[in-house]
């Protein structure tokens, strides 16, 4: 299984939506949407995103020599 972690591209806000759909190997867009979706629900939602912004660590920037 892959590691979850935020990539440094395809982000569009803090890339916890494209992380979560490259480990579980579905479409960012997928994710994103169910996100929205959950949002019309009472929850903490946001709380929840920023959370895992803040946990979920960055991908690594290979070093230029």
């Amino acid at each position: 299984m892959n590691t979850l972690y935020r990539p440094t591209s395809g982000r569009v806000l803090g890339g916890v939506c494209a992380g979560l759909a490259q480990r579980f190997g579905w479409s960012a867009t997928t994710v994103r949407v169910l996100f929205l979706l959950s949002c019309l629900l009472p929850g903490p939602q946001f709380i929840a995103y920023i959370a895992m912004w803040i946990i979920i660590p960055s991908e690594l920037k290979p070093r230029q020599a």
